[in-house]
């Protein structure tokens, strides 16, 4: 099963960092390029603890939907998602945030695994990675840019 380990540096108090990375408006346009909307459960504002999601994006070349649950949260401090339904079979998404003298450290760990046997890893290891990877490093530069400028009071004020 692959897992996904980034770090991300924001100048940015972290109750701030926190909410933008709970914030499903700041997801939605953080993946614009992807078409991807929240269609179903919490579609706007911040994801709260037990709470779902349901997104439908379009991912290698075909509409897809994924509906995720926050199943732990410390606030400010730390958040998970997992899915509930959706193309993988399993998907957690770990978020860590610590404070440091001049901002936030963000840590992402993103653990999946796809169906499809022996084919499924050598996707997994060849192509989905790398992609997920892409996604999250996309993500997570749209909230350091918001959380960074003024541009953080759109979605939290």
């Amino acid at each position: 099963m692959p897992t996904i380990h980034i770090t991300t540096l924001i100048h940015a108090p972290m109750e701030r960092v926190f909410d933008l990375s709970r914030s499903i408006t700041l997801h939605k346009r953080s993946m614009l390029h992807l078409q991807e909307e929240a269609i179903k459960g919490r579609t706007n504002g911040l994801i709260e603890l037990d709470e779902t999601v349901t997104w439908r994006a379009k991912h290698l070349g075909k509409i897809r939907q994924l509906t995720t649950r926050v199943t732990e949260m410390h606030p400010k401090d730390y958040f998970c998602d997992e899915m509930v339904e959706g193309d993988f079979t399993f998907m957690k998404h770990e978020h860590h945030f610590k404070q440091i003298e001049n901002g936030t450290v963000a840590i992402d760990i993103f653990e999946f695994g796809t169906p499809y046997g022996k084919l499924g890893k050598l996707l997994e290891k060849f192509y989905l990675q790398r992609y997920m990877t892409r996604l999250l490093r996309l993500r997570n530069s749209v909230i350091k840019d918001y959380a960074e400028s003024e541009k953080w009071r759109v979605i939290l004020d």
